[in-house]
């Protein structure tokens, strides 16, 4: 999948890489995306394996080991880049929006 398909991200997406940046299996992936955003954000098993997938086919992450059923990933080069652009993307949201919000 080209960038032009993860132009922002969905909070769910954001904290799914932001996580990944440790290797980590499903579970451990989805607990670290909860902790990451003092659980406020909660990925369901369906949606995360179907980000995974995404994330998977698009270069962003790489599947490393398998042990049983558990697999495990981590991000890629690629996938690190795409996290900084949102990351900056959401911060220039955040600095432009400010003079409006603190009047």
């Amino acid at each position: 999948m080209a960038r032009e398909q993860f132009q922002s991200l969905t909070e769910q997406m954001y904290y799914t890489l932001l996580a990944l940046t440790e290797e980590s299996c499903g579970v451990d992936i989805a607990r670290r995306a909860g902790e990451i955003s003092q659980n406020r954000i909660q990925i369901g098993p369906g949606t995360l394996y179907a980000l995974l997938e995404k994330f998977k086919v698009s270069g962003m992450i790489a599947e490393t080991a398998m042990e049983g059923r558990k697999r495990y990933y981590k991000i890629t080069p690629y996938g690190r880049k795409v996290l900084k652009e949102e990351y900056e993307r959401l911060k220039k949201l955040v600095e432009e929006g400010m003079p409006y919000v603190e009047t």
